[in-house]
């Protein structure tokens, strides 16, 4: 009876992609440490919602924005999110399919797809933007008005993607 051997099988050498050269004495550690750690605990709360009812992060994202926008088009929601249909598609047939968004053919044009939220999916938005926004209030309650205003004005300039880099194509969570 033969034995059969074992055949060494070389590990396939993975190419990775250039990096530029960073200086490191450039980079902000600490105030990305600090954005970081503030939106973790900021999706924590709805997220811990969100696990009791079988969703996640993607799902709040499109019922946030959803019930914001009433009636918005699927391809505005594509572009507020910057994502691909196909990773949107998974997310919004199931919140469909459970009663928290509706998609109506536009009035004008049938071929639009418009979002609206349901009052179930109203109730769930406000029940996730609710601990987000306690969580807001009392880091800003004992800031000046001019505080606040920089703060905000601080995030709107944190805005913006490099739009070369394209749609995400992955999944949204």
């Amino acid at each position: 009876m033969r034995v059969a051997r074992a055949t060494a099988v070389k590990p396939v050498k993975k190419v990775l992609p250039p990096m530029p050269v960073v200086d490191e004495a450039r980079i902000d550690f600490e105030t990305i440490e600090l954005l970081f750690f503030a939106y973790r605990d900021f999706v924590s709360d709805p997220d811990a919602i969100l696990s009791r009812i079988g969703m996640g992060r993607a799902h709040h994202r499109v019922v946030y924005f959803v019930c914001r926008q009433p009636g918005m088009m699927v391809t505005d929601l594509l572009d507020i999110l910057q994502i691909t249909k196909q990773s949107l598609a998974r997310v919004l047939k199931q919140l469909i399919e459970l009663g928290y968004i509706r998609q109506m053919a536009g009035a004008k044009d049938r071929r639009q797809r418009r979002l609206y939220p349901t009052l179930a999916g109203r109730e769930l938005a406000l029940a996730l933007s609710e601990p987000q926004s306690r969580r807001i209030a009392n880091a800003m309650e004992s800031m000046t008005p001019e505080g606040v205003a920089a703060v905000k004005e601080f995030l709107r300039r944190m805005r913006g993607r490099d739009e070369a880099l394209g749609p995400i194509d992955a999944d949204m969570d």
